[in-house]
């Protein structure tokens, strides 16, 4: 997750991170408007990438499909592994020194 954390420049993942934080689920524009709101210039379709990765890539997303949208929540057992990453100073480490 540092890594993943690392290449971001300009800390949309960390948003998104500290968004699924709050313990709720959300659907993929909720999650756009929410990005949009912070300032972040995104697309939708960019924003569905981001999530399925941290889903798929990261496993720390549980995914549940409703026949409308998908809902994505940060799984209970990772969330103080987030909060920890977080709240490091990942931002002055070199990617090998982790």
């Amino acid at each position: 997750m540092v890594k993943y954390l690392l290449k971001d420049k300009i800390g949309i993942r960390k948003c998104l991170l500290n968004l699924f934080l709050e313990a709720k689920s959300y659907n993929t524009c909720e999650i756009y408007n929410y990005l949009k709101k912070r300032g972040f210039d995104v697309n939708y379709k960019g924003v569905s990438a981001m999530v399925g990765q941290m889903h798929s890539r990261l496993g720390i997303l549980s995914i549940y499909l409703s026949k409308e949208h998908n809902f994505y929540s940060l799984k209970e057992k990772h969330g103080d592994i987030v909060k920890m990453v977080l709240n490091s100073n990942f931002s002055n480490m070199r990617p090998g020194t982790y």
